[in-house]
């Protein structure tokens, strides 16, 4: 695998000259807010915003039969061949955890099938914090003959653009109303759209724009692929289009407020997924063998996880620390918890965190405060 050290986006001086106010994330530096985060969430909640998401490192997998050697160390089911109508590219990429043999993470990603029936080819979108494990791993566990894995992150970008004018923005800037707005809009996660045959360049980059639907935030929101030039072009061309620039904290917001864990920050590698909730859409119980299954499986048919990750409403009280305990409210001093993401959220008009809980906990004292612990889903 090509061994490029983690880059700072190629959108990163255009972000900074448009008053992007810097911050560090997992080494890298990312836009913080571009001084006025409440206009950035009202436009990512009633118009259209657009954050840099370069920051996550993005793959291509190619070879022999990358499928195949892909398919035991991912814990969801492989993407299906895209297929190509009148020029316009149509696929559906899946969600994944990548696992040791004893079921903990090493890191989460998205997978997405380039190529046709006869030329197989990924590409992979890896949160940061997972991304030196998951190299370690894939050293391992990939045959380079069978399926060489190789980092675009430097000549490539991705940008997340976000609200509910989003589609029709993607659909004129990004598309060339080659695709309609309603069609993105009635689209499932992970489902992506593309002008041209979706393949790899002759350097084995991406070679063209990828607009892909994500979960990751509640409002609509859609995540575009491809040259760090386009990518690059794309975003001034919404921002002059009227879209807001906005940052990773307007991000973090949105996403605690979709109750969507993210890896580095409400995941590590001592996290099971069962415990973060993602096994209905990381995991395919029906597939063959993959790393880390047996534990997986074990705990669906014979048991449980001591704890959970849980959404909690903390109210209007200054926002505890990352890290802060959720003690027993039974006067014991006990541990029963810890969060893990905590935001001011507009939506629910006071702190919103996520934090792990031990299960069957109804209740904890967060300092004097009573919090209520959701039930299972």
């Amino acid at each position: 695998m090509t061994d490029f050290p983690a880059a700072n986006s190629r959108l990163l001086p255009d972000l900074l000259e448009a008053g992007g106010v810097a911050t560090e994330y997992h080494g890298q530096t990312l836009v913080r807010h571009f001084g006025d985060p409440s206009s950035e969430y009202a436009a990512a909640t009633h118009g259209v915003a657009v954050f840099d998401r370069s920051h996550r490192a993005r793959w291509t997998v190619s070879g022999r039969a990358p499928g195949q050697m892909l398919s035991g160390v991912l814990t969801g089911r492989m993407p299906d061949v895209p297929s190509c109508v009148d020029e316009v590219s149509s696929g559906a990429g899946t969600y994944h955890a990548v696992l040791t043999p004893k079921g903990k993470m090493i890191s989460d990603l998205w997978a997405y099938r380039l190529g046709d029936a006869d030329v197989e080819a990924y590409l992979l979108d890896v949160p940061v914090a997972g991304r030196e494990g998951l190299r370690a791993h894939f050293g391992r566990f990939l045959p380079p003959r069978f399926a060489a894995v190789r980092d675009v992150s430097e000549e490539t970008a991705s940008v997340s653009v976000v609200g509910p004018d989003a589609a029709a923005a993607l659909s004129r800037l990004a598309l060339g109303l080659r695709v309609e707005a309603s069609t993105l809009s009635a689209a499932d996660e992970g489902s992506w759209h593309g002008v041209g045959a979706a393949t790899l360049d002759d350097n084995g980059g991406v070679e063209r724009l990828l607009v892909s639907r994500t979960g990751d935030v509640w409002p609509d929101a859609w995540t575009v692929y491809g040259p760090g030039d386009a990518v690059r072009a794309l975003w001034a061309a919404l921002i002059a289009d009227g879209a807001t620039p906005a940052g990773l904290g307007v991000w973090g917001t949105l996403r605690v407020e979709a109750g969507r864990p993210v890896f580095g920050t409400d995941m590590d590698e001592n996290t099971l997924p069962p415990e973060a909730g993602i096994v209905e859409r990381a995991v395919d119980q029906t597939k063959g063998c993959y790393t880390g299954q047996e534990v997986i499986v074990r705990i669906r048919d014979r048991g449980h996880v001591n704890r959970h990750l849980r959404v909690l409403e903390l109210g209007d009280i200054p926002a505890p620390a990352k890290g802060a305990e959720l003690l027993a409210n039974d006067g014991s001093g006990k541990v029963v918890g810890h969060l893990t993401s905590v935001v001011q959220s507009p939506r629910s008009q006071g702190v919103l965190a996520m934090g792990y809980v031990r299960r069957g906990v109804t209740e904890a004292l967060l300092g004097d405060r009573t919090v209520r612990i959701p039930a299972d889903d």
